[in-house]
């Protein structure tokens, strides 16, 4: 499996799609610091949401094969300006989380992810499961063995 960092704003399901490509059961845990797990780097909220903090995400975006750009289809606006994939070493993906939200709004975080950059688009819910193996797929390397 491709190893991926997951990025954005705080609650916007970066540790609950980790829970879930990992099959976990879902349950809230604000992430504090970087986590490293087998194939999934977490980072906390905070960490794009402030300049200076952002750096690091920049310098761990070395440690993984793919970044995955995150952003909840019930936000009211997008934390990521225009064309800021083009800075990142590594592959960059757009994932819409949070779908199956009351207010969600797939198609608008969509635009914002490819304002951002992402050419691929993955849209998810880590609670009904939907888009969970189109993800999954993607990070598979060739010759990969899924269970």
């Amino acid at each position: 499996m491709k190893k991926i960092m997951l990025v954005g704003r705080s609650e916007c399901g970066k540790t609950t799609l980790r829970q879930a490509l990992k099959g976990d059961v879902i349950h809230y845990h604000k992430t504090q610091y970087i986590n490293h797990f087998d194939v999934v780097i977490d980072t906390p909220g905070e960490y794009a949401e402030n300049g200076p903090l952002g750096r690091a995400l920049a310098l761990y975006s070395y440690e993984a094969d793919v970044v995955g750009m995150l952003i909840s289809a019930a936000e009211p606006y997008s934390l990521y300006p225009p064309c800021c994939a083009s800075v990142c070493c590594r592959p960059v993906i757009g994932i819409v989380t949070q779908i199956d939200h009351k207010n969600a709004m797939p198609k608008r975080a969509e635009k914002w992810l490819r304002l951002a950059g992402c050419k691929e688009i993955f849209f998810v819910s880590a609670y009904t499961g939907e888009g969970i193996w189109q993800l999954l797929e993607y990070l598979r390397e060739p010759g990969d063995m899924m269970s």
